[in-house]
């Protein structure tokens, strides 16, 4: 087939993902080869493909279609999350732009809207990952919703609640003001922020005493109930007993003494409002039987107004234009002493990034603490795999110090909490059951003549992660058939790639789960990746308009070229600092690709030839080349250094196939190819294919269909990856010699305008890269002859190649002075190179933990460079005394 000029990603990549489809390569069912399975980290149901699915999905794909390669039987589970709070916001602005308020409908109205929702917006990423080429088993997608996932769910819920780990309490949560939920305190994101410090006047009973006291939020004020002092601080001795009076609302409070307050933080004297911060209620907790009139006093509505309690000026007032008030208003009566510019952390909500309101409120937990400790054992102990281990020390901490997980949210969409009251009294009893009728049937033991109309389950949905947490076992429908064939075959998964922000979130808890519910691991590594970034660090995001899409980049540059683009600089855990240019990179990489088979393509073959010896030569090298560069791509791939093992590909097929290979074995002009090179450079370039495919799976296909003239039912995607055999380095090392003296030869009809077509005479000693590529370098170099050093006439330019002291001879005067300084900088910089090499030899650490085979590369480095410095003084003795 004739290919055309141009590669044309597009047309290529829809037809090849079509054939993988209806070829149903990517589907999975147990078999007797060795299991490799991957569960995808299930994105918003109503979400859209942006840049960290991008890369996320693309070394998805890469570990996947790898160990296809491999002879491994793959099943990447591909899938979607219900995300509670995300996708009801998302459906109550829906409403809203029809004129229907929530609030007027009831919870199955509306959830019927959201099911509606979810059918017409629910997918779309996925559909979006199929242009990036993601070889998911489409076959197996399942939604955190789906039947079977949501009795998972329920069963999980019932079995923890039973073993006593899932309790109801009331205590001081986080608080979305948007969204009207409660949060776990892993959905609270920290910022800093600028605000201001106000330090407010508080008057002492009986006196005209007054009491200076900083606050971050005024608003807060008209829920005080006490001032708290150190008990340490000299400066208040005098106050004990007293009492304050509350700016505003003129409410008497106690003053209280505890070690709690930090002398040096504003005044030293703080305002103490129990119902909106957890340490100020720990302080209530604590003194409230003390002091009778130390009150609890809630100022806030669910949607962060005030209430009825703020008193009638301030009520319905949003809480930061309250804020502005109450500073106005405490100002005029002269006791807002000062205002300073003050930066704190503030905790934001991870899904609509409101800053959250602690907030005293009933809700489900999760006692973790007997879950963390085999989750934490075995990621600490290797069990599990973090790739980059500096996520390890994370980990730890976070595990340590973790808090029970608040599972409830005040949410409909989502999984209910399968817990029934009577008349919703709990006081009457809780009744946790899979359905109503078992519930009305535990509720009967204790009240024999309850009637069904008076049972109802409890209003609030479970937290999302709740689901997502079961998910590597969900997936194959291990929870409720733990013995059925794909739970025993694909579990434990192999490999998860996710983002670090979610660590804790997602990961963590699916090891809790994994050895809770089934005593195993749920995967064997864990690979972190990056943040995609723009130029200026900052995360990309719809609303800083910096991100691109990443549909339109793949229609400009091909999904191959993102691929590739993405990857160029992504290590793992580190952030990728994404530009335009990589993508365009990687496009000029896949065109590359195309030209170099377009010319192998173009080449007449003759039968009758024999093979050149400098072709013999480049095959030798290029086939132990490819044996060298394959056992690093699979090293790197084995240690999830992704970017690497596509560095080590990149410059195989750019610098060492396109650069060299090529260019020594293509026939002259308008000559043919012996039929023997041929065959060999196209077995050369199959290997090439296979080595790209997990990378590059679209431009890979479609060459290795023509090159090998195979049917569309067939796919390189099963051909085996490449072995790692033995390397030769003798020929490794030489090549890289005689690779050297072309690239000098070249620099010196540079130099001396000499014209590539006029052939050079070259003297030097012998070496065995003259004796292994004397073929070789004599086309690439365009010599006439390769005379010993003895022979040689005046008229040469001297250059070293290893320590071998060549001269080649030109028809025209030498500067010898620009000789002398040519050396002179070659020296500096061997002598430069000698000591950082040195530097590492030195090293005692580096020697002892680097392999053997580097540290003796180094030593190799370092005898070369005294060689080559020991020469070079000598040319340069021998030049001055010509001089």
């Amino acid at each position: 087939m004739e290919l055309s000029s141009k590669y044309n990603p597009q047309t290529i990549e829809d037809k090849w993902y079509e054939n993988w489809l209806k070829n149903n390569y990517f589907h999975a069912t147990p078999d007797n080869r060795p299991a490799y399975s991957i569960v995808i980290p299930p994105p918003n149901v109503t979400g859209v493909l942006h840049m960290g699915h991008m890369l996320n999905n693309t070394i998805q794909d890469i570990l996947a279609r790898y160990n296809r390669m491999l002879g491994k039987n793959v099943c990447w589970v591909p899938g979607t999350d219900h995300a509670s709070i995300a996708t009801e916001a998302k459906v109550v602005n829906h409403l809203k732009e029809q004129g229907i308020d929530k609030n007027t409908l009831s919870r199955d109205e509306f959830l019927e809207h959201a099911w509606q929702w979810k059918e017409k917006h629910g997918g779309i990423i996925l559909e979006q990952l199929k242009k990036l080429g993601a070889s998911c088993d489409w076959e197996r997608t399942r939604f955190t919703m789906d039947e079977d996932l949501s009795k998972s769910v329920l069963k999980v819920f019932i079995d923890l609640y039973n073993k006593g780990l899932i309790y109801r309490g009331t205590r001081m949560i986080n608080w979305d003001c948007k969204a009207k939920t409660a949060l776990s305190d892993e959905e609270v994101i920290h910022k800093d922020v600028k605000g201001k410090l106000y330090f407010v006047n508080y008057q002492i009973a009986g006196s005209d005493e007054f009491l200076t006291i900083a606050t971050t939020r005024p608003e807060t004020i008209l829920g005080d109930s006490a001032i708290c002092v150190n008990p340490n601080d000299t400066r208040y001795q005098h106050l004990k007993n007293k009492k304050a009076i509350v700016p505003l609302v003129n409410r008497e409070v106690p003053i209280i003494f505890d070690d709690y307050v930090d002398m040096e933080f504003g005044t030293g004297a703080l305002k103490i409002t129990p119902a909106h911060d957890v340490n100020d209620y720990n302080l209530y907790e604590k003194y409230k039987a003390d002091y009778p009139e130390f009150e609890f006093i809630n100022i806030f509505n669910d949607d962060g107004t005030l209430n009825e309690q703020a008193g009638d000026e301030f009520k319905d007032i949003d809480r930061f234009e309250a804020q502005k008030l109450i500073a106005q208003k405490l100002d005029a009566l002269g006791i807002l002493v000062k205002v300073e510019d003050y930066t704190h952390s503030v905790g934001f909500s991870e899904r609509t990034d409101v800053v959250v309101e602690p907030r005293f409120s009933q809700q489900w937990f999760l006692k973790v603490d007997k879950l963390a400790k085999p989750a934490l054992d075995n990621v600490m102990n290797d069990t599990i795999h973090f790739y980059p281990e500096k996520f390890k020390n994370t980990y730890r901490h976070w595990m340590e110090t973790i808090h029970d997980w608040c599972i409830s949210r005040q949410l409909w969409w989502g999984h209910r909490i399968p817990a029934y009251y009577i008349d919703n009294n709990p006081s009457l009893g809780i009744f946790v059951a899979s359905s109503k009728d078992e519930a009305l049937a535990q509720a009967k033991e204790k009240y024999p003549d309850l009637t069904p109309d008076r049972l109802q389950q409890d209003e609030d949905v479970l937290d999302t992660w709740f689901s997502s947490w079961l998910w590597p076992m969900s997936v194959f429908n291990g929870i409720l058939e733990p013995e059925n064939p794909d739970f025993k075959y694909f579990y434990p998964t192999n490999d998860l790639v996710t983002a670090p922000e979610i660590l804790f979130f997602w990961v963590a808890r699916m090891i809790m789960a994994g050895y809770e519910f089934t005593g195993k691991k749920p995967f064997e590594n864990v690979y972190l990746t990056g943040i995609v970034r723009d130029k200026k660090r900052r995360k990309m995001s719809k609303s800083l308009g910096n991100s691109p899409d990443p549909i339109e980049l793949m229609q400009q540059y091909g999904a191959d070229g993102v691929r590739i683009g993405m990857l160029l600089t992504s290590p793992a855990g580190n952030d990728l600092l994404f530009d335009e240019s990589l993508v365009e990179q990687g496009r000029n990489f896949s065109n590359k690709i195309w030209n170099a088979f377009r010319l192998l393509k173009s080449w007449e073959t003759d039968a009758s030839k024999p093979q050149p010896a400098y072709a013999s030569q480049a095959v030798r090298w290029f086939e132990n080349r490819i044996v060298e560069v394959t056992k690093e791509i699979r090293h790197n791939l084995g240690k999830y250094r992704i970017s690497d093992a596509l560095m080590s590909n990149y410059t195989l097929f750019w610098d060492d196939f396109a650069s060299w290979y090529l260019e020594i074995v293509k026939p002259p002009y308008g000559e043919s190819i012996d039929e023997k090179t041929y065959n060999e450079t196209v077995s050369i370039f199959n290997k090439l294919l296979k080595l790209l495919h997990p990378f590059m799976p679209f431009i890979t296909e479609e060459l290795w269909h023509d090159l090998n003239e195979k049917p569309e039912n067939d796919t390189i995607m099963f051909e085996a990856y490449p072995e790692s055999d033995e390397i030769d380095q003798t020929i490794s090392d030489t090549f890289i010699h005689a690779k050297d003296l072309i690239n000098k030869l070249r620099n010196i009809r540079q130099q001396h305008q000499i014209s590539p077509k006029e052939p050079l005479l070259l003297y030097a000693e012998s070496a065995s890269f003259l004796d292994n590529y004397r073929q070789l370098i004599l086309k690439l170099g365009n010599i006439s002859a390769i005379k010993p050093v003895a022979e040689k006439s005046e008229n040469t330019v001297s250059f070293l190649v290893s320590t071998t002291e060549c001269f080649v001879e030109i028809n025209k005067t030498i500067d010898r002075d620009k000789e002398i300084k040519a050396l002179e900088e070659e020296l500096k910089y061997q002598e430069g190179f000698l000591k950082s090499v040195s530097k590492k030899l030195s090293n005692d650490r580096f020697v002892a933990n680097a392999p053997k085979n580097v540290v003796e590369k180094e030593q190799q480095k370092q005898a070369d460079a005294k060689s080559k410095i020991a020469t070079l003084k000598e040319q340069l003795t021998t030049l001055k005394k010509e001089v």
